[in-house]
């Protein structure tokens, strides 16, 4: 087993080096995702940020066209273990120095730096280890063992799959949409059950309410409770009259049970509690928006 996986490595890392090297090379919206990496920060340029990932690009082109010429050599498996080493240093800079910027290990997707990142690029260390060790050609050993190499190969591309986010519109995508058909939406729509406060919070944030009472809210969601089926959001607020600013408790019941499935223009309750005088401020200090017209939708 472990000679057919070292025989097949130069193959499997070839084909995932050469993909992720093209689009790092020759892909449009290279510059624009070495901007978000910590590249910037290390080369104090975005213009040379954007020429370091390309050139990154180009060595992963010419590991995965050697891996694919020789794999039999030992320089493209070693080198492709010390690129992964690479990656995993990269990536451990980044992630201690700059958490919320960008891998860029794909130059396609954008997202901070988790596991995927990290486990890729130790699949990349032990792939290029695996490939150094190989002792016949990758297409001698499907030739070889068709059965064992087919069976090697579709669980490479299963465990790449997983770990490539630009990937996950292929198959996690449709695997939630099916398990939303089977097992129901996580979210009760007819059922007169509680939603989770955050589903109350979206449709509160979607409606007419809360747009008319943005000018006097002034903190995220500070507390909520259950009553009689209603739900109560509180938010800290200002308003201003003739003697100045004055600090207000901003109040919002809705139904507990609605969510913006069910209801995408839900009845809000607004209250606004003086908080030194604990008297309730007249609604006046709201001031309608004004209906707008929808903009026209290019398609």
């Amino acid at each position: 087993m472990i000679p057919l996986v070292s025989n097949l490595a130069p193959l499997v890392c070839a084909v995932l080096l050469a993909t992720t090297g093209a689009v790092k090379l020759f892909g449009r919206q290279t510059a624009q995702l070495a901007a978000n990496t910590v590249l910037v920060r290390v080369l104090n340029d975005g213009r040379r940020a954007t020429l370091a990932l390309r050139a990154v690009g180009g060595v992963e082109l010419a590991l995965a066209a050697a891996l694919l010429a020789s794999p039999e050599a030992l320089l493209p498996g070693a080198g492709t273990a010390l690129l992964g080493l690479g990656f995993t240093g990269y990536l451990a800079y980044a992630k201690a120095t700059a958490p919320e910027s960008s891998c860029g290990c794909t130059a396609r997707a954008e997202g901070p730096i988790g596991v995927r990142s990290f486990t890729r690029a130790g699949l990349v260390v032990a792939g290029g280890a695996a490939a150094a060790g190989a002792d016949a050609a990758w297409w001698s050993e499907v030739s070889r063992r068709p059965g064992g190499s087919a069976l090697v190969l579709a669980a490479a591309a299963a465990l790449l799959l997983g770990l490539t986010a630009d990937l996950d519109r292929v198959w996690l995508v449709p695997l939630r949409k099916a398990r939303i058909r089977v097992f129901g939406n996580p979210l009760p729509s007819a059922s007169g059950g509680r939603v989770p406060v955050a589903a109350t919070v979206q449709l509160l944030e979607n409606s007419l309410a809360w747009q008319t009472a943005m000018p006097v809210v002034r903190s995220a969601l500070l507390d909520h409770w259950d009553d009689e089926g209603w739900r109560v959001l509180r938010y800290a607020g200002s308003y201003r009259d003739a003697r100045g600013s004055h600090p207000v408790s901003v109040l919002f019941a809705l139904d507990a049970t609605l969510s913006v499935d069910t209801a995408p223009n839900p009845a809000v309750r607004v209250s606004l509690i003086d908080e030194e005088t604990e008297e309730v401020v007249p609604s006046s200090v709201l001031v309608p928006v004004p209906v707008r017209a929808p903009l026209p939708l290019a398609t």
